[in-house]
């Protein structure tokens, strides 16, 4: 009887012993997923200053890159800020990019990274040191800029390339580099868009580059190229304006509007109420073309008609360095490079995080 209360006894214990042990083992499965659902780094209430675009990625996250800060996480809830102290290659961010497998790329002043959800990789000797060849396009491939010249990544391989011609020989002694690349797009035929710095824009179409120069499109940085709902491609070039491509050649669509200001080409000096400094080109649900000018607020345009937006409709500055389309098909504007709006209708509101 004895012997019997006593195995008894012990059995509850050991049973009592492996419940709590697989409670602990629950309680840290638990543990462990809720941490790696959250990426590392400190919970801030807002954003920090120079803050140059923005990205929605598959998971509906919000990520908010500044030039000097890092990047910033928001899911609706928190708002997180990551920096070299976690992976990041460099806090000064210059743009997002997400790949097909769902992996977020930053290309910062020092470099490129990309950040599978837990942790950051850098890349920036595999681009650097990716073996020239042709570029093969592939819808979701992403673009990187290297010295001398432009980067693919497939989803899988590295591939080096240039726009400009053979006989082009960048000058070590100078560092100007006409042919750099400033903005890029994959437009819906599956012709690729260059905006260089003084070359104005280059089209890949698979086989051959083929320049547009026309109308002033060389006479400075093409900042940013758009395709809007009907297939028109748009570029901004920073002084010359705004030019929409009709099918053949480039035409400068801000001289049309009489909204150009060709003092900033020559003397560096801004004019308000002009159209000659686009930086940043997006489009409503509606199919109203949005641009926003580094000097003088927002445009909206209808196919017809435009329209000033200005810190007096509620911009609140003049500045505007990211007009971003989330997958609502909400615009979100980032002004003065510390601001974040959101558009309703024709009015602005500053998004709040909380």
């Amino acid at each position: 009887m004895k012997r019997t209360l006593s195995t008894l006894l012990i059995s509850l214990l050991v049973s009592a012993f492996v419940s709590c042990q697989g409670q602990d083992q629950k309680a840290s499965a638990v543990k462990t997923e809720a941490t790696l659902s959250l990426p590392p780094g400190d919970t801030v209430s807002g954003l920090g200053k120079d803050m140059d675009c923005i990205l929605q990625d598959r998971k509906g996250h919000y990520w908010f890159a500044s030039n000097g800060e890092g990047v910033y996480r928001y899911d609706g809830k928190t708002l997180l800020h990551l920096t070299d102290k976690e992976g990041l290659c460099s806090n000064f961010v210059l743009s997002i990019q997400e790949d097909a497998d769902g992996q977020l790329w930053f290309s910062t002043r020092d470099g490129v990274c990309s950040y599978n959800g837990v942790a950051f990789t850098n890349r920036t000797r595999q681009i650097e040191n990716a073996p020239a060849g042709k570029l093969h396009y592939t819808r979701g491939g992403l673009f990187f800029n290297r010295r001398n010249g432009m980067c693919y990544y497939d989803g899988r391989n590295f591939t080096g390339f240039t726009i400009h011609p053979a006989q082009y020989i960048p000058s070590s002694s100078d560092m100007n580099r006409p042919y750099s690349v400033y903005s890029t797009l994959a437009d819906r035929a599956g012709n690729v868009w260059f905006g260089t710095q003084e070359k104005g824009v280059c089209r890949y179409d698979g086989n051959m580059f083929t320049f547009f120069t026309e109308e002033g499109l060389d006479l400075a940085a093409v900042r940013t190229l758009f395709q809007d709902r009907e297939g028109t491609i748009w570029a901004g070039n920073n002084g010359a304006g705004v030019f929409r491509f009709n099918g053949r050649s480039f035409e400068n669509f801000t001289d049309r509007m009489g909204l150009g200001n060709r003092d900033f080409l020559k003397r560096l000096k801004g004019k308000e109420g002009t159209l000659a400094r686009p930086w940043t080109i997006n489009e409503d649900r509606e199919g109203h073309l949005w641009i926003g000018t580094i000097d003088a607020g927002a445009w909206m345009y209808d196919g017809k008609n435009l329209r000033h937006y200005t810190a007096t409709d509620g911009l609140s500055g003049e500045a505007v360095w990211t007009i971003y389309k989330d997958r609502k098909g909400e615009l979100w504007f980032i002004v003065n490079g510390e601001t974040v709006l959101t558009l309703n209708g024709t009015s602005f509101t500053e998004f709040e995080f909380h």
